[in-house]
Formats: structure tokens, C-alpha cells, sequence
């Protein structure tokens, strides 16, 4: 019994020694560290193509700021190509080198190549003005298109892809500087229908009224444009059945339908644009009111006898700002 308890308490010894030595060799390892701490830290040593560019204590960081910058900030930006990347090298360093993160990012970004993407807009295939975005591109062409500008057909937009950046127009300028407002040739003089000599103020097609026209109805002429007994006739009569569907000869917009004072009785006008007007006369009922948009071949109003009128037929005239055109130069020739 006696030897059991001696050796217990040697192990007791042993122990107390044994964290003794384990002690002291935990507060040697502190003081050591703390030593070190005064004089060294934990850097990060980068090098970039093999090449050293410096340090940095915040790897994390420092990766996150190239890698946002590869992501491209810009929304015009579409990729960055760089050869190569950073890396890094854990080491224990005297604190008196100088960490250089932002001439790090610097080098790197030195490397890069950043490719834009954007849209040209482009007239007989050369580059004339630039937009951020296909939606505004689109925009321009749509524009001219509506206002039939003579060009159009010259015009396109193209994406590009380029490391220069252009610089960018809003679409009302481009639209204002690309837009060719369309030309109607008149020409005082006479032209001839079926050997009749007729008086015409202007050219004989429809190109020139910048607009292509359809007929209104179908029918038989019984009065044509120009000098008559009856004095100066400035339209083109149709004669046909009462009630027939009167088509409007272009697309544009209502700016009168109602009564005409003036002998057309219930009489529709619609503006087509570029000083260009149809009138329709004589009508029994008409189906637009002032301010609609219609379209070519959109049911207006019906055949009548309303006004100064022997018999139920259409009376059609064609103007170009406000001057009277034969319309046989442009329909039922």
C-alpha cells in the first residue's frame, strides 16, 4: 500500500514538472512572438508574369478590385482581356516595407485590353454617328422612317466592337442631322390622258409626293381635272353605286370630316404628311372624325350625292400644300 501511494504522488511529481516545462515554454513562445510582431508581419508577395510588383496585406481585397475591374463597371464595356493574372506568396516580412496595392491594380490594369460595344449609325455603310444602346439606334431609324426622310434607304445601324470608345449623340440630334425632308417637284404645264389635254401642276409620279397611293374606289370617271364649262374643276369624279366603301388613299391622319361648305357636301381631308392632302367629297356617311390616324385602304366614309352634286359618285382631289394636283398623274391612269 505504502508503494502504491509513493508512486502516485512521484506521477503527481511528474506532472506538476512536466506543466511546469509546458508553461514556461507557452510564455517563450509569446514573448518570442510578440518580438517578432514588433518587428515583422504577415505579407502577401505578388508577382505578376513571373515578375515581382509588389506587396499587399489584404489578398482578399486586392483580388476583389481586379476582379471587379475585369467585370467591366461600365455598361458599354463588353470584356476586358488581360494575358495574366496575380499571384500571391504568404511571407513574414520587417514592417518596414510598404505595402503598394493601388500601383498593383495599376500594373495590372496596364495589361488590359477593354473592348467596347455600342452602335453605329451608318449611311451608304460608313459610320456617321454613335449610340450607347441597340434600343436607341433602333429608335433613329424608326424615327426617319416614320418621317420619310428620302435617305432611308442609305441608312442602317451596325453593333460595334471596338477598344476605342466613341462618343455618343442623343437620337433627336442624329435624327435632326440625318433627316432629308422629301422633295415635291411641281411643274407648271399641261399633260395629256387619252389624247385630252388637261391642266397639271405637277409631276407624273407618285414618288415625288414622297407616299404611294391606292384608289379609293372603283368606278367610272365622269369628270376630270382641270378647265370645264362649268369653270375650273380641281378634282377627279368617280361615279359608282351610293353606299359603296370609300378606302382612304394613303395612311395619315383625319383633319376634317364633316360638312364642306363649299358644294362637297359630307367630305373627309386627311394629311398624309410632307404638305401632301386627300379630299374626298360628296360622301353619304362618313366613318372617321377629326384627329384619327387611319391607314391605306381603311374604310372612311361611303358613296353619296351630298353637296353640289347630279348623281352619286366620289369627288377625289390630291393637294400639295394646298395647291390643287390632277390626280390622274398619280391614280386611274
Amino acid at each position: 500500500m505504502f508503494k502504491i501511494l509513493k508512486s502516485i504522488k512521484n506521477i503527481f511529481i511528474h506532472i506538476r514538472s512536466s506543466l511546469k516545462f509546458i508553461f514556461l515554454i507557452i510564455i517563450a513562445t509569446v514573448i518570442i512572438i510578440g518580438i517578432i510582431s514588433l518587428v515583422y508581419r504577415p505579407m502577401y508577395s505578388v508577382t505578376l508574369d513571373g515578375e515581382f510588383i509588389g506587396y499587399t496585406t489584404n489578398k482578399s481585397k486586392l483580388q476583389k478590385r481586379i476582379n471587379e475591374y475585369l467585370e467591366g463597371g461600365d455598361k458599354n464595356i463588353a470584356f476586358i482581356d488581360v494575358k495574366s493574372l496575380p499571384e500571391y506568396s504568404l511571407c513574414l516580412l520587417k514592417k518596414e516595407n510598404q505595402t503598394n496595392d493601388d500601383e498593383i491594380f495599376d500594373k495590372v490594369k496596364n495589361l488590359g485590353t477593354t473592348y467596347y460595344e455600342y452602335y453605329a449609325i451608318v449611311e451608304k455603310s460608313k459610320e456617321k454617328y454613335y449610340v450607347s444602346t441597340k434600343k436607341e439606334a433602333e429608335e433613329v431609324i424608326n424615327k426617319l422612317k416614320e418621317k420619310k426622310s428620302t435617305n432611308i434607304d442609305d441608312l442602317a445601324y451596325t453593333k460595334v466592337h471596338s477598344t476605342e470608345l466613341k462618343e455618343f449623340k442623343d437620337t433627336e440630334s442624329i435624327i435632326t442631322a440625318l433627316y432629308e425632308k422629301p422633295r415635291v417637284v411641281i411643274a407648271s404645264g399641261y399633260s395629256t390622258y387619252n389624247g385630252e389635254r388637261i391642266i397639271s401642276n405637277a409631276t407624273p409620279s407618285a414618288q415625288v409626293l414622297g407616299i404611294g397611293l391606292i384608289k379609293p374606289i372603283s368606278g367610272v370617271i365622269t369628270s376630270r381635272f382641270g378647265v370645264r364649262s362649268s369653270g375650273n374643276h380641281k378634282g377627279l369624279d368617280i361615279a359608282t353605286s351610293s353606299g359603296t366603301t370609300i378606302a382612304a388613299a394613303a395612311g395619315g391622319t383625319v383633319i376634317f370630316s364633316g360638312w364642306d361648305s363649299y358644294g362637297l357636301g359630307y367630305c373627309v381631308k386627311i394629311s398624309h404628311g410632307n404638305g401632301v392632302t386627300t379630299v374626298y367629297g360628296h360622301c353619304s356617311k362618313l366613318y372617321v372624325t377629326s384627329g384619327q390616324t387611319v391607314s391605306a385602304g381603311e374604310a372612311i366614309a361611303a358613296v353619296g350625292s351630298t353637296g353640289n352634286s347630279t348623281g352619286p359618285h366620289l369627288h377625289l382631289e390630291i393637294r400639295v400644300n394646298g395647291t390643287p394636283q390632277n390626280p390622274q398623274l398619280y391614280l386611274y391612269k
